[in-house]
């Protein structure tokens, strides 16, 4: 039941005594400020090794070759690696069951040239998986299908920064298109989350650019997204896998990381999740160190002011006052100040973590859009508001029960 004569109490009480209402809010204002600025620094970390992965999917698989630079098997070094579409099929048979998407690459600059607009472009002949290695989003038409690669049709997938740069606003979608002389049916155009380099690209079929460029069966790269289903172990021990077996297939040397890399993202997740892990950690140990100083601050001035009101204790006594209600107000006027100092602190944390300029300087540290769960710091309060009641009955239960003539003789 609400007391007005109680919180009326309470306020003159907080009035009265200045100093120590301050220093009781301080001390719970800077733990969960310094509590929010931790976690939300943490986050801004994890948004942005998120971000930095953004551009490809998080199952992704690359298997990269160059020149050999040891000897190995009576083959000399500076031997350069060829990788075919033999390759590419047993990779797709031999791991048939541990594969979700799969795709070779390509890679080819030409111009492209409508009307009078032209300039160079990067162009990837690729598989269909790669729509889905590469986290392409189709916004007209679609992307490379398999009766292309059929057909080795000529058909082209532009990004939307070409279709803007050589049709402006008018529509590009099955427009025929110069590609270094040879014309391209515009069957899609995608947009990227990798930004615009990414959407400065363009796609065609494999078997098309084998067939146009060189007449061969040569491909620079094969991409692979193992299956998701795979833990992250797991997902380590089968890049290592394809790695040696490519290698003994190749006949390149174990330890020659120059003419064959397999660039696994389970790697990366493991390493990061690690990262991070640690991190949270860290931070955990260190907000709940800074909330036990909290807690600590505010027992001891409440500790110290339940001491220095006994004598006011001692009166109320000596009135009629029941020992339930001078514990009761000196329990809310305790939350109340948690409260509102809890809450002082998270804002001005929030709006902290939320200055542009501030989160301008942080991007050059790696910590992209740091911000925290309203569900930690909430609980934190929590945690600070409770530690606030608990200070605030233990000692005012011993002094709402010390008999009047001994509290009013307290020194």
């Amino acid at each position: 039941m609400f007391d007005l004569d109680r919180w009326r109490e309470i306020f003159q009480s907080i009035n009265k005594n200045k100093l120590r209402s301050t220093l009781s809010g301080f001390t719970v204002a800077f733990a969960i400020l310094l509590f929010t600025l931790l976690f939300g620094i943490v986050s801004g970390l994890s948004n942005f090794f998120k971000d930095a992965f953004a551009d490809d999917a998080q199952n992704s698989m690359f298997v990269r070759v160059w020149k050999t630079t040891k000897p190995y098997k009576g083959l000399q070094l500076g031997r350069r690696i060829q990788l075919k579409n033999n390759d590419f099929d047993y990779v797709s048979e031999e791991y048939e069951n541990k594969i979700q998407y799969k795709s070779a690459r390509i890679y080819k600059n030409f111009t492209l040239k409508h009307k009078n607009n032209a300039d160079n472009y990067s162009v990837t002949a690729v598989h269909p998986d790669h729509q889905f290695l590469e986290k392409t989003v189709i916004e007209e038409g679609r992307y490379i299908n398999a009766r292309d690669l059929k057909d080795k049709s000529k058909v082209i997938v532009i990004g939307r920064l070409i279709k803007r740069d050589l049709f402006g606003e008018k529509p590009a979608l099955m427009k025929r298109i110069n590609v270094n002389g040879i014309s391209y049916l515009i069957v899609g155009i995608f947009s990227d989350d990798g930004g615009d380099n990414e959407e400065r690209l363009a796609y065609i079929p494999v078997t098309t650019a084998q067939m146009l460029y060189g007449n061969n069966d040569y491909i620079s790269q094969i991409n692979l997204g193992y299956n998701p289903n795979l833990s992250l172990d797991a997902a380590v021990a089968f890049g290592n896998k394809l790695e040696r077996d490519m290698r003994k297939k190749l006949n390149i040397h174990p330890d020659d990381q120059s003419a064959l890399s397999v660039r696994n993202m389970a790697e990366a997740n493991k390493n990061v999740g690690q990262f991070m892990f640690i991190l949270y950690f860290i931070v955990v140990i260190v907000g709940s160190g800074t909330l036990v100083a909290g807690i600590i601050g505010i027992s001891n001035i409440m500790i110290f002011v339940i001491k220095e009101r006994t004598k006011e204790f001692g009166i109320r006594k000596a009135l009629g006052a029941k020992p339930s209600t001078i514990v009761a107000m000196v329990v809310q006027e305790s939350v109340l100040i948690t409260t509102i100092a809890g809450y002082l602190g998270l804002s001005l944390g929030t709006f902290i973590l939320k200055n542009e300029s501030l989160r301008e300087l942080l991007e050059d540290y790696f910590i992209k859009d740091p911000d925290v769960s309203p569900t930690i710091v909430i609980g934190a309060t929590l945690v600070l508001i409770i530690s606030g009641l608990i200070a605030g009955y233990v000692p005012a239960k011993r002094a709402a029960n010390i008999k009047p003539i001994e509290a009013l003789n307290a020194d």
